[in-house]
């Protein structure tokens, strides 16, 4: 999960309490009850006040926050992060392929599309805006290594100076493509606030308010069947209470919010229309241990730990019993999304609280249980410190279960409730000894291992790592695994490579993993029928995905 995604999702967890539903304003799908359709989505998130701003480059800015910027921009197609196995969806991107040594990305541009001031659309689009990402480092958010891009008739051509089989999801899905006769007059795109967005997209900006940002349905030139959505109003919610509470009531219909006791506080409030779809996606977040502090530096003592923390609880009791879905294989990658990944030797094994287990595994390995206290090789009592930040309350919430957990094989860990700042310092710096953080996720595993694992991000303790392995684990077998797989050009080694990273995760333990993360969203089904489902996951349901414009054009009235 990204740093962003946690500010919205997690800093403001557990805030919520039982409180009495506000009045709903006169809904502009009022006249729906009465038979009428609906035309108005009422979209929310909790993000407090915005300051306008529509560059679709920029994760800071009001259109990514709020997830508008995927209504009134496209990609060159849809990546499903809940169903990876799928092959993307082509949308501006008529057809696609690779080369064969995956370093060259060609596309087909969509024919009869248009950008929205009715200039047409054509592959000079595409190649201006990936080249613009290759020179422009602070818009270059995933580091592609971008080293051409240009355009030919109707085709683009972009080369990259590596293999992208790892980042093909985000290369098609991640980048809105923008207009090349407009952003080749832009400055600095990593700063313009851009206040007149112009895309392919079916929507354009009417208002803008702090509040409120509403879209309305293009009249023409869209490349496909306008939605029946004909407006979308985007309202930032001062907090996670003021979302929940617009959810419940029925005046937002659709969020991306943490809900604790969400059956209580959301579904019963309207069970027939209050839906909930948490679907997991290929990322976790576990306990992050430093592999250079003693005596956790031993992954004997390291899967001892793992073998007692109880996933289970800190799903019902921290997560609510759906935010975050337990990860119950041994391998860390997430059912069913990770499936299809796990290594033969693991299918099927699960993880199950083992004290006595973790007892022997300790004991055999020349530790001692002194009464209540466990004792290092040394002789000296095993303590650990857990950290998050103190507003984090599902984290800390999670660490007491960890503290008490820990316990029960003579660990004595203490709670650090640091503020967020001296929090990033120390997971960065490497400074801390454990903690509850997330991992990247992706199409495939490679992303969750790469943050835990990866040799290239290593960093000496002490020196900024930003990009993961915050544990500084060392292990130059997992390094070259990744490698080897970013790498590969076919899919036998890149099976090769997964299995020996699950391998080494599984019996080296850097991490231990607790919950998936999740792509999902809360939404009501009083005007607005054809949500993704567990019974159709045909996206996530998430309004900040890029796939939400898919989800749009799925939606039709309920009285239709």
């Amino acid at each position: 999960m990204s740093p962003t995604r946690r500010s919205v999702a997690m800093a403001l967890a557990g805030v919520l309490a039982a409180t009495a539903l506000a009045a709903c304003g006169e809904s502009p799908n009022a006249n729906s009850a009465n038979g009428d359709a609906a035309t108005v989505l009422n979209v929310g998130m909790p993000n407090g006040p915005q300051t306008e701003n529509h560059n679709p480059f920029l994760e800071s800015s009001s259109a990514s926050i709020l997830g508008y910027r995927w209504q009134i921009y496209e990609p060159l197609a849809l990546a499903n992060v809940i169903r990876p196995s799928d092959k993307p969806k082509p949308w501006l991107a008529q057809e696609y392929s690779w080369s064969a040594d995956l370093k060259t990305l060609t596309v087909t541009a969509r024919e009869g599309a248009k950008w929205s001031d009715g200039t047409a659309f054509s592959a000079e689009d595409i190649a201006f805006t990936y080249d613009l990402i290759g020179k422009t480092p602070a818009i270059n958010r995933f580091a592609l290594p971008i080293v051409s891009a240009t355009a030919t008739g109707d085709q683009a051509s972009i080369v990259f100076e590596r293999p992208q089989f790892v980042n093909e999801a985000r290369i098609l899905r991640d980048i809105a493509i923008v207009p090349k006769h407009l952003w080749s007059q832009i400055a600095d795109p990593a700063t313009d606030t851009i206040k007149n967005p112009v895309g392919t997209g079916p929507y354009t900006l009417k208002t803008f308010t702090p509040q409120t940002t509403t879209l309305s349905v293009r009249t023409e030139g869209y490349w496909q069947t306008l939605p029946q959505v004909k407006e979308l109003r985007y309202t930032s919610y001062n907090d996670n209470n003021a979302q929940t509470t617009a959810l419940a009531n029925g005046e937002s219909e659709w969020s991306f919010v943490f809900i604790p006791n969400y059956e209580t506080v959301f579904i019963s409030k309207d069970p027939k229309n209050n839906k909930m779809f948490p679907a997991p996606v290929i990322g976790v977040h576990g306990l992050y241990i430093n592999t250079t502090v003693a005596p956790f530096d031993d992954a004997v003592l390291r899967r001892a730990m793992g073998m007692v923390i109880n996933r289970n609880d800190i799903f019902v009791q921290a997560s609510a019993g759906y935010f975050h879905p337990e990860v119950t294989s041994v391998t860390g990658i997430p059912t069913p999304a990770g499936e299809s990944y796990i290594a033969p030797e693991y299918k099927g094994q699960t993880h199950k609280v083992d004290v006595e287990g973790a007892k022997a595994l300790l004991t055999g390995a020349g530790y001692k249980l002194d009464g209540t206290t466990l004792k290092d090789k040394s002789g000296k009592p095993v303590k650990i410190k857990l950290t998050d930040p103190a507003p984090w309350s599902d984290y800390i919430t999670s660490l007491e279960i960890v503290k008490d957990n820990l316990a029960q094989i003579g660990i004595e860990a203490t709670l650090d409730k640091a503020t967020q700042d001296a929090w990033q310092k120390s997971v960065e710096e490497g400074t801390f000894e454990a903690t509850f953080r997330w991992t990247n996720g992706g199409a495939t595993p490679y992303d969750m291992y790469q943050t835990v694992m990866d040799g290239k991000l290593l960093k000496p303790v002490g020196e900024a790592a930003q990009n993961g392995n915050f544990g500084r684990f060392d292990n130059k077998d997992a390094t070259a695994a990744l490698e080897a797989y970013a790498n590969a050009t076919d899919d036998a080694a890149r099976t090769t490579a997964m299995n020996s990273l699950q391998k080494i995760f599984v019996e080296q333990a850097p991490m231990i993993p607790v919950g998936a993360d999740n792509a999902g969203g809360a939404y009501n089904i009083k005007n607005w029928i054809g949500w993704p489902s567990a019974e159709d996951p045909y996206a996530p349901a998430q309004p900040t995905q890029p796939n939400a414009v898919d989800v749009i054009l799925h939606l039709k009235p309920a009285n239709s």
